[in-house]
């Protein structure tokens, strides 16, 4: 079984986004960058399939700017085979991105594609739906338990309620979450490897794909400052308060 796992590079976690002096986005300007969390959990767990002799081959593949290389050497060095990168300098879409993964996925005919619930940049949390609607192939978000028996994967999701799960027909569409595993500390060893192994780079253009973005962002602002709170000296004052200031009774 051949597994396709979908990488982005984004700016770490840890770092604190400040928002450019025009409102045009976020600054990225010698931000330190790193693969997407959700998207690490997605590579630990193909790499666990292949590891469990499920699986035969994991390709991780990027779609974005040139140095998302390196996010495809951390995949590569978490246990993936071999990387191909989308290279492109427009802005990239779910949309967009989802045709550049269908494209590549018809290329290479894999039976099991795993991505990250969402991207903690825009947190737009579509490419994997819309990539299973492209693909007309079956799909099961939020996981947080994938097993896999045959041609069938059966797939424990969080949903508001509790948990749900689903039996889905190979080949399909999985996004993790959280919970579905803690992915491994990338050792240097493992990083030395992963400079060995290829990495294909591909244009939008040699996949047939027209990435141009169709949404505008009007401007990105910062939310407001929180407001320090008060203590009051006794419950009156509180009423009081809440009738005069916040207004709420």
């Amino acid at each position: 079984m051949k597994v396709i796992t979908a990488v982005k590079r984004v700016v770490d976690y840890n770092v604190k986004v400040r928002v450019k002096s025009d409102q045009s986005g976020v600054d990225i300007g010698n931000v330190k960058m790193s693969m997407n969390p959700f998207d690490e959990i997605a590579t630990e767990a193909a790499t666990r399939l292949k590891e469990t002799g499920q699986a035969t081959e994991v390709i991780a593949v990027s779609c974005g700017v040139a140095q998302s290389q390196e996010t495809l050497r951390t995949a590569l060095a978490i246990g993936a085979d071999r990387g191909i990168l989308v290279e492109t300098d427009v802005e990239l879409q779910p949309l967009a991105v989802a045709k550049l993964l269908k494209a590549v996925i018809d290329r290479e005919q894999p039976q099991l594609v795993i991505l990250g619930k969402q991207a903690i940049d825009d947190d737009a949390g579509q490419t994997g739906q819309l990539l299973a609607a492209l693909l007309d192939w079956p799909q099961a978000t939020f996981a947080s338990h994938i097993d896999i028996n045959g041609d069938t994967a059966t797939v424990t999701r969080e949903v508001d309620g509790g948990l749900e799960v689903l039996s889905l027909r190979l080949p399909a569409i999985v996004t993790t979450d959280l919970r579905l595993n803690e992915p491994r500390y990338v050792t240097l060893p493992n990083i030395m490897k992963a400079k060995k192994k290829p990495i294909e780079t591909v244009k939008p253009a040699d996949l047939g794909v027209d990435p141009a973005p169709r949404l505008k962002t009007l401007k990105v602002v910062e939310p407001p400052v929180r407001q320090a709170g008060a203590i009051v000296p006794d419950v009156a004052a509180l009423v009081a308060k809440l009738k005069s200031e916040a207004k709420v009774i």
